[in-house]
């Protein structure tokens, strides 16, 4: 089940099991106090009053809350993040792929876990394509396109390029904004 699949090392490799512990705590649970999550009581006001709203202050996400230190950066990023979330030139399945893979590369389980629960409710997502992005382009789930995807995720974790052979593939599918939004989600 889902409860197996979750980001490794930067490796292809088949699900197995939950991120170890090291993963985990680096990713959720800092324990250093000036990368804590700020309790909303402590939040600069202007920032306190973006989610003052029905339901704004009981979904507050780790990360938020941890920017919340920083007021400023806070409202620089959530309007970079806004981008990629709500307004990517991206179509949701694409943009969570791309958001996934980059996350299953860096091991880091906190996006994973935020994006395991979007790709499901925003993009149909179920335990076959959370264990294709683990096995990655070469998983025969995919669509050309969306192996592209994969393909540009990898490079661009690795080597931070695309090749020409991936770039051209995507370029047949996306327009610049489109392929700029793949580049900037990774």
């Amino acid at each position: 089940g889902l409860e197996e699949l979750g980001p490794r090392d930067g490796r292809d490799q088949a699900p197995r099991g939950q991120p170890s512990e090291e993963v985990t705590s680096a990713h959720t649970t800092p324990d250093h106090a000036s990368h804590r999550p700020a309790p909303v009581a402590e939040w600069d006001s202007e920032l306190r009053a973006r989610f003052e709203r029905p339901g704004g202050l009981g979904q507050i996400l780790n990360v938020m809350s941890t920017l919340a230190n920083h007021p400023g950066l806070f409202g620089r990023w959530v309007v970079f993040a806004n981008h990629f979330l709500f307004k990517s030139t991206l179509k949701v399945r694409a943009r969570e792929i791309v958001i996934l893979r980059s996350g299953w590369l860096a091991g880091c389980a906190y996006e994973w876990g935020q994006h395991v629960k979007i790709a499901t409710a925003d993009a149909g997502f179920g335990e076959a394509e959370f264990a294709a992005l683990a096995e990655g382009a070469s998983s025969r789930l995919w669509a050309p396109a969306e192996a592209a995807l994969l393909r540009a995720a990898d490079q661009l974790h690795r080597e931070t390029t695309i090749d020409d052979a991936t770039w051209g593939t995507l370029a047949t599918r996306y327009g610049i904004q489109q392929l700029m939004d793949v580049v900037f989600t990774v």
